[in-house]
């Protein structure tokens, strides 16, 4: 069960970066959201623009961890935060991602 759900969270995270591919990848690229390992982004500057994209990121993988949660009967933070993890692990070179001590790191 677990080997499916992560080959799931690979394929859910790719559909959701190639729906918002080149606006996150700008986003992540400029340092205006990071990653956490509980599964969502966050602003790390405050416009408009980015405060937007990232409600929209998040509430859409909000729904997909919950449909993951149900068909595999897991509680949804589980899902996420098993997804945070592996969004953290790949996150680029430059890119802010939270450590577990709360403080926001960029990739080397």
């Amino acid at each position: 069960m677990k080997k499916q759900l992560a080959v799931i969270l690979v394929a859910l995270s790719l559909f959701n970066g190639n729906v918002w591919a080149l606006t996150l990848n700008e986003a992540r690229s400029q340092g205006r959201v990071g990653e956490t390992l509980n599964g969502y982004l966050v602003a790390l500057q405050t416009d408009a623009e980015t405060q937007a994209l990232v409600s929209e990121i998040n509430k859409a993988r909000s729904v997909s961890y919950q449909q993951l949660a149900e068909s595999n009967n897991i509680p949804p933070d589980e899902v996420a935060k098993m997804a945070g993890q592996k969004l953290v692990a790949r996150a680029k070179p430059g890119e802010y991602v939270q450590g577990i001590n709360g403080k926001w790191l960029r990739k080397e």
